[in-house]
């Protein structure tokens, strides 16, 4: 649940980018820190470790605007990506508003994304959240690897394996390039922000 500070009237929105190792979580933060800068409130936090890119969270909050006269706080982490940071990864899920799991669009990953989203749904379940009810969005990510030649997989499959039960909004990504990474954000906003509203009523 989000943190409202009743006293300052603002709400903090916590969205967290999930999925496997090296999917693209940390560059997708990495790119949308460069393009809002202005709006931006802090400076972004990263710890990277040997083998994986981000050990604890990437921290970025930037303004929003107003939900019933509260000003809206916008703070993203990302998650460790390898499996053995699972205890990191529970831990930066606690008071998730909203969720984008980042799969990786190469075939060699698909066997991991799902593996993955399998761990979500069960971390989700240890602080009585369900996937199925938490606002969350997919982002299918790397499909700019096809242009050099990296098998990856189609939408569709990526559609089936990760989102046939969720069936969650989805976007085609390329973090590196940019290409919906605003999209994606954008929409993992709006669902968390409607989702408070809901329970602000």
């Amino acid at each position: 649940m989000s943190f409202i500070n009743l006293k300052d009237k603002v709400v903090q929105v916590k969205i967290v980018y999930y999925g496997p190792g090296r999917c693209g979580k940390t560059t997708n933060l990495e790119y949308i820190n460069r393009t809002y800068r202005k709006q931006i409130m802090s400076e972004m936090v990263s710890l990277k470790t040997h083998g994986d890119r981000t050990l604890f969270f990437d921290f970025l909050p930037f303004d929003m605007g107003q939900i019933k006269g509260y000003d809206i706080k916008i703070q993203l982490y990302t998650v460790p990506g390898q499996v053995k940071y699972n205890a990191t990864r529970k831990l930066v899920l606690r008071g998730v508003d909203g969720i984008v799991f980042v799969a990786d669009a190469m075939e060699k990953q698909r066997e991991k994304n799902i593996r993955s989203l399998n761990q979500l749904h069960e971390n989700l379940q240890s602080y009585k959240e369900s996937i199925f009810k938490i606002p969350l969005v997919m982002q299918y990510n790397k499909i700019d690897l096809k242009e050099h030649g990296i098998p990856i997989l189609p939408t569709e499959v990526l559609d089936k394996d990760l989102n046939s039960r969720l069936k969650v909004p989805y976007f085609e990504a390329s973090a590196i390039t940019g290409y919906n990474v605003a999209a994606t954000l954008k929409k993992i906003i709006s669902s968390s922000v409607i989702s408070i509203q809901k329970k602000l009523l």
